[in-house]
Order: C-alpha cells, then structure tokens, then sequence
C-alpha cells in the first residue's frame, strides 16, 4: 500500500488517504534539463537543489514534507493523505535549481488522493522510534520494507501498512554530533487490523516502566527480530486502540433559527430630565470633611487641654528625688562655671626649648599674672 514513484513531468500519483506516501525527486532526471558540461563527454555533476509548493501557494499542504539533505542527494517528499483530501487533486509544483548555471526547471506533480479499501484508520497503531536512521534512510523501500517484514513477524496481522514517518527534529529532537556517525532518529507509526502481540504489550509491564524511568533499557524479548539492523527505544514506542476510546462528539440540536418573542421594543425617551448632584456632593466631599475637622478637634483638645505641665510632675514626683535632681543640676552648672573662669598656663614641659626657625634658646615668657601655683613640673635648663 505504500506508493513509491519517480519524478515525471506533469505526473499523476494516486496515494490512498491514511497510506505513507512517498515520491522521490531524483537528480539524474532533471541533469538532462540543464546543459552539460563544456567538454565533451565529461560527467556532469552539478549541485541541484529542489524547491517545492502547492501552486499558488508559497509552501506545502499541512500533511507532506520535503528533505533533501545535500545538493548531491536526492529530494524525497513524503507524508500521509488524510480523509479530507479525498477526491480533490493537489498540484505541487517541483522546481530544481542548478546551482552551477544557476539554471531552473519546472515539473507538475498532481496527487490524487483516493479513499482507502478497508476501513480507515486501522484501529491498532503502533509508533517506533527508530535511533539509529535518518529520516531519509528510513523512506527507502528496501529499508522500509525490511522494517514492515520484521514488524509483521512479531504482531502477526492480516493487514499491515505504513502509515506515518517524523523524523525525531520535528518533534524537538536535537541535531546529533558528528560523533560516530550518530543518526537523529525517526518515528514511524504502522498499523494494524488485530490486537497488540504480547510482545508489544511487554513495554506496559510494571517492570520494564520502572526500568524506563530510571533510563535503564527495558526487558523486551523480541528485540533480537529488529537488533540486526534497527535499535529500537522501547521506551519511547507508542500503542494506540482506537476501539477503546470513546467519543466525546456531541450531537448539536438545532432550533428554528427563531428568537423568542421578548415583547414589544420600547425605546428609550429622547428627553432627558435634569439631576440634582446636591445629595451626591455632600456625600462625596461635607461628610468626609465633618468627620476630619472631628477628628482634628479631638486631638487638639487632646494636645493642647491635657498638658500635666511641670507642676503636677513635681507634685506627683517624691521629695528626695527633686533633691537630689535639684543638687545634680547645681553641680552641673558650678563645674561649667569654674571650667569657663580658669586660666591655667601649659607645662613648660610641654613648650618648645629651642626656636623652631633659628634654633636659638627661647625661654618661657611669663605673664605679669603668672600664678605661682601653676608652677611647672621641669624648670627651663640655662
């Protein structure tokens, strides 16, 4: 069921809808749109590139994707038709460039999408994810087929078919080192027509899911029919029962498209009568007004009437303690008295013995008022 076709100009494919489909867009057939080389006989070997849309749109419908890894490499579309297309052609438009001459060609590929046979969608859908292929690796038919056959050993399905591949980017994987030729991965989903093989049920096992969250490698014992050629992340793999899943859809009953009679429609008067804003404004501004010139006279009343003053502090204040207050003040200001009135010469010990210019001796000059009881400690040495 999966259609693999060549380019043509102006061809017309008939994928069914809910089928992967794939169309490569070979190089060796558009080297003869363009002009060879200049010599004779030389292989010609230019880089082509392709560039693909809807006609008369700027890019592809939502369900087909395009990858062409190098100018050197083939362009591949691919994609699963869904049941909305069907009946209705789509024309993509195919235009390679070569990038040497800088030259274009342009070819038509009409898709015609057709309703599937058999019951669409196959209710059993399992989806793989792939570590060791690249998207375009895994589109391949042998390669492709080669999966499908090793997928069909262990399910055992009367009918089996490809019906998506993602490459793991597209659903935020991140772009590989270019260490050992690592691969970025592929989903591919397939399905099926009779339940999950056992085998398949064993990633659900209490085991193996303990196992996947503590990024161990489950326990899977068919793992050997994929281990030759594909490294499958049974972690990652995804089972679908469409039998199980019951439908939300609610069926919508429609009315007579009739309003309900509301009565008669009374306009408003185009007359308007006057307001009074007298109530409005001594609410908004005398009532808050009143109640802050209240509080205002409260508490001057409180400030300026209820003063206890310097005398009822005293007589409430025992009698040795105005004393003893009284006898500290006194102190106080005696000692700031004599502090002020006394003039005391410096120690000569503390006056230079020599001109600090001339280095002459300077002796101490007294004053007429010298007090003999401020004699200093050191007399001046002749």
């Amino acid at each position: 069921y999966t259609i693999l076709s060549k380019v043509h100009s102006d061809r017309n494919v008939y994928p069914s809808a809910g089928v992967l489909f794939v169309h490569v867009l070979e190089r060796e057939y558009f080297k003869g749109e363009f002009p060879p080389y200049p010599k004779p006989g030389e292989i010609s070997n230019d880089p082509i590139t392709f560039n693909t849309n809807l006609m008369g749109y700027p890019d592809r419908p939502g369900w087909l994707r395009y990858i062409q890894r190098t100018p050197y490499s083939d362009g591949v579309l691919y994609g699963s038709p869904t049941v909305e297309n069907v009946g209705k052609p789509t024309i993509i438009e195919i235009t390679a460039y070569n990038r040497r001459t800088f030259e274009t060609a342009r070819h038509n590929l009409i898709i015609n999408i057709m309703s599937a046979e058999v019951d669409f969608p196959l209710p059993y859908q399992a989806e793989f994810f792939i570590r060791n292929m690249n998207v375009e690796e895994m589109l391949a038919s042998e390669v492709l087929g080669d999966f499908l056959g090793a997928v069909k050993n262990i399910w055992q399905p009367e009918r089996l078919n490809a019906i998506n591949i993602t490459s793991a980017l597209d659903r935020g994987g991140r772009v590989p080192l270019p260490i050992n030729d690592m691969k970025e991965g592929v989903y591919v989903m397939v399905g099926a027509d009779v339940p999950f093989s056992s085998c398949l049920r064993e990633v659900e096992n209490p085991q193996n899911q303990l196992r996947c969250s503590q990024e161990m490698e489950p326990v899977i014992t068919c793992d050997k029919k994929f281990r030759t050629q594909f490294h499958i992340d049974w972690c990652k793999i995804s089972l679908v029962d469409n039998t199980k899943q019951v439908s939300t859809f609610q069926e919508v009953i429609r009315g007579e498209g009739i309003l309900p009679d509301g009565g008669e429609y009374k306009p408003p008067s185009d007359t308007l009568k006057s307001r009074d804003y007298y109530s409005d404004f001594l609410i908004t501004l005398a009532v808050p007004s009143a109640i802050a010139l209240v509080l205002f006279l409260i508490l001057a009343y409180i400030m300026c009437c209820r003063r206890e003053g310097v005398e009822k502090r005293n007589m409430q204040t025992p009698d040795i303690q105005l004393v003893h207050h009284s006898a500290i003040q006194k102190s106080t200001k005696e000692l700031r008295d004599m502090s002020k009135n006394r003039e005391i010469a410096w120690p000569l010990s503390t006056l230079p013995v020599f001109h600090p210019v001339t280095g002459e001796i300077v002796p101490p000059l007294h004053t007429d008022s010298y007090d003999n009881t401020s004699m200093p400690l050191m007399q001046t040495q002749q």
